[in-house]
């Protein structure tokens, strides 16, 4: 039976236009049923503007909005009947088998949690984007939904970062490293040394120590624990070098008619390059820790990235690690 994604129709940059596109993408390329979660006139009036058949599409309809600048906790206040709100409380409900959204990360971190709540055993969701390194990708864990945590916290970013690569993408054994400042197992603060002990101890990973941030995009690991302030930072700095890199190669190749002879040569090569670095080729990150499937879809995603989120969106809903998790967090209760 095809899945049932629920898709918060008015979040992120290009809402509702290229949601709806990505939707109707999604329904007829991956054979998934949609349900859309926002004001339904205004769908049904964007829908018609941009010539996307909803035909087959359930609406949730609902009058509000969370945006940018709300603040998080007002999806369980004041925005409670917000797209965002709404959709998480349908999947709580069992109206779905998971749920994606451009919108406001902060607001999805909080909703998740509070509505659709944690897996048992595991002390705080995770937002676990793939990034492009030198072959393939790794996953960051975490990315920013915690600023401040404890070690037991990284040990189970760790863990359910590796269920995910398995399950998810395919990655048989994935190796799980703490970023750190040094290699050498004295390295860091309290919180590193901790972490350390704890992910060392675990025998269902397999855990390859510290790892230092200039060697990630060199295939250091799949997985990359860390908290989330440093996550988030690692984030966007690792975005902004990728973007200011391709700016500097365009710069190049537009400097004179010999380097304009010399792109042309090569334009093959930098799309496949410019792909590679592209982050919207992976379309979001899943909201490790919560009780039913949540992903966070790239903010500024068009149709196409879209399409990319909610397959990932299939995998993971498709996939078992969920229970996995569980389990594995029990039995860490029970020893």
């Amino acid at each position: 039976m095809a899945k049932r994604i629920i898709v918060d129709a008015f979040g992120g940059d290009h809402a509702p236009d290229e949601i709806l596109k990505g939707c109707r993408m999604a329904a007829d390329e991956l054979g998934v049923q949609i349900v859309l979660s926002g004001r339904e006139e205004k769908i049904k009036e964007a829908a018609s503007r941009v010539g996307v058949d909803i035909q087959g599409f359930e609406i949730l309809d609902c009058p509000d909005v969370i945006t940018m600048e709300d603040e998080p906790t007002d999806i369980m206040r004041a925005k409670k009947n917000s797209s965002m709100a709404v959709g998480l409380r349908a999947l709580a409900e069992g109206k779905g088998d998971a749920f994606a959204s451009a919108g406001n990360s902060g607001a999805l971190v909080v909703g998740s949690t509070l509505i659709v709540k944690r897996i048992k055993g595991i002390k705080r969701v995770a937002f676990a984007p793939l990034m492009p390194k030198s072959e393939g990708f790794f996953m960051l864990a975490d990315g920013g939904a915690n600023n401040e945590c404890r070690p037991e916290m990284l040990e189970q970013f760790g863990l359910m970062g590796s269920v995910y690569m398995q399950k998810v993408m395919g990655l048989q054994n994935p190796r799980v490293g703490l970023a750190n400042v040094g290699t050498e197992e004295h390295k860091g603060g309290e919180l590193q040394h901790e972490a350390y002990k704890l992910l060392s101890a675990r025998r269902d990973l397999h855990f390859i120590g510290n790892i230092e941030a200039r060697d990630v995009p060199y295939d250091a690991a799949d997985v990359v624990v860390c908290d989330g302030f440093t996550g988030n930072i690692m984030l966007k700095m690792y975005e902004g070098v990728a973007m200011a890199l391709m700016d500097k190669f365009k710069a190049v190749f537009k400097k004179n008619l010999k380097n304009k002879l010399a792109a042309a040569v090569v334009l093959n090569d930098m799309k496949a390059l410019k792909k590679q670095l592209d982050y919207n080729e992976y379309g979001g990150a899943p909201i490790l820790g919560c009780a039913k499937p949540v992903f966070k879809v790239h903010g500024s995603a068009k149709a196409n990235t879209l399409k990319n989120a909610i397959a990932l969106t299939v995998k993971y809903a498709e996939s078992n690690i969920i229970d996995e998790i569980r389990a594995a967090a029990e039995h860490k209760e029970d020893e």
